[in-house]
């Protein structure tokens, strides 16, 4: 199984979201679990926040359902994704031979995680995939993205994953893939050789 997070920022490039979900729905059935970004939703609480000043319990609620709004959105445009609000209801579509869009408001809400805008979709989705025991995550970036090997410090340092991500997969069990949003063709190939859920439930 694999956690495939699509940055929120792919909706400025709806020919790439696209082909993004429809190699998803059609590679991934069964396999992959999407976990959307908050995309322009979670833009609008951001400005919102430095408007208003609420605290940031409240920035982060809103977050939650800002990445809610952008996964329905998703599900709408593409046939066969599923939208789940649990652990056991994520199985289940897996077990249909669907694909599953994370919406991760009821989970989280009995988790202990910091309010703060150092924890973005990136790193919920690294702790979705840590508590599905998945083999990988894949996070679908539309900034450039560097060659060559670089820690997640680093990365983080840079702005390409957010400042809690390097935490949430210290001693990780499974991969961490950074890709470009135009790379779509070469992650659904590999979907492909990926392991079932079924074969990763007694993990």
């Amino acid at each position: 199984m694999w956690v495939v997070k699509l940055g929120g920022s792919l909706a400025d490039y709806p020919d790439d979201l696209r082909h993004w979900l429809k190699a998803l729905a059609e590679a991934g059935k069964g396999r992959i679990v999407i976990v959307p970004g908050g995309s322009f939703f979670a833009d609008w609480v951001r400005e919102t926040q430095k408007k208003w000043g609420f605290d940031d319990a409240a920035a982060h609620a809103m977050g939650l359902r800002a990445m809610e709004q952008f996964g329905i959105m998703l599900c709408g445009l593409q046939k066969g994704l599923i939208p789940a609000r649990s652990e056991t209801e994520i199985r289940k579509v897996l077990h249909e031979n669907q694909v599953p869009v994370w919406l991760p408001v009821q989970i989280l809400a009995a988790q202990d995680i910091e309010p703060s805008w150092d924890v973005t979709s990136d790193s919920l989705a690294a702790w979705l995939t840590r508590r599905l025991a998945a083999e990988r995550l894949v996070l679908v970036k539309s900034c450039p993205l560097p060659t060559g090997e670089m820690d997640m410090a680093e990365l983080s340092r840079k702005g390409i994953v957010d400042a809690a991500f390097p935490g949430f997969v210290d001693a990780a069990a499974f991969d961490v893939w950074l890709v470009n949003r135009e790379d779509f063709t070469c992650v659904s190939l590999q979907i492909n050789q990926c392991t079932s859920v079924e074969a990763k439930t007694g993990r």
